[in-house]
Formats: C-alpha cells, structure tokens, sequence
C-alpha cells in the first residue's frame, strides 16, 4: 500500500465506521499516547526495563501502526500530502546529511 493509499484508506474508515475525525488537538494527545506505548516496549525489550507479567504479550509491530494511523489521521485533517512531505524531507536531508554522517567520527 502506498503512503496515499494510506491516507485515503483511513479517510474513507474514519468517515464510516469512525463516523468523524477527532478534532486535531485530541489527535495529537492520542499521537503521543501511542509514541509512549511504542517507548514503553522498546525500553523493556531493548533496554533495561523489565516487562510485568501483563505486558509480555505486546505487539510492537501493532503499537507502530497505532502511531501511524494517528500520524495520517492528523496529515488528513490538516491537508498534508505525506507522500509530498516524505520526499520534499528526503531531499531536504540528502542536502543538509550529505557528508555530515560520514564525517562523524562517533559512527566509524
């Protein structure tokens, strides 16, 4: 699926079964939730953190995708073309990171 299928695949869910887009505030407060859930696996299962008993049935592939309903969600109700954004980003880093990561004695 591409980035544009996305976007409109959630549209098209939102407007049916979501019945409406929460307002955009609300959406950014559920972005950050879903970023948490995301940091609370990778602190437990690549960090020190230990899970609980509870927590040991965590999909981080599921929790990822939570971010990045969200993420497009806010994308549509704000009028941004991800895939535009995506590679206008891109471009922007091959310029500003063209030499700046290979002359970064911290990564040799």
């Amino acid at each position: 699926m591409t980035i544009k299928e996305a976007q409109e695949k959630i549209d098209q869910w939102i407007n049916t079964t979501g019945i409406r887009y929460f307002n955009e505030l609300t959406n950014t407060a559920i972005l950050m939730e879903e970023v948490g859930e995301v940091a609370r696996i990778m602190a437990r299962r690549y960090g020190e953190q230990s899970f609980k008993k509870s927590d040991e049935e965590v999909d981080l592939a599921d929790e990822m995708a939570d971010v990045l309903f969200v993420l497009i969600c806010l994308a549509n109700q704000t009028g941004v073309d991800l895939t535009a954004a995506l590679a206008k980003n891109l471009e922007k880093k091959n310029i500003r990171d063209a030499d700046r990561h290979r002359n970064n004695k911290k990564l040799k």
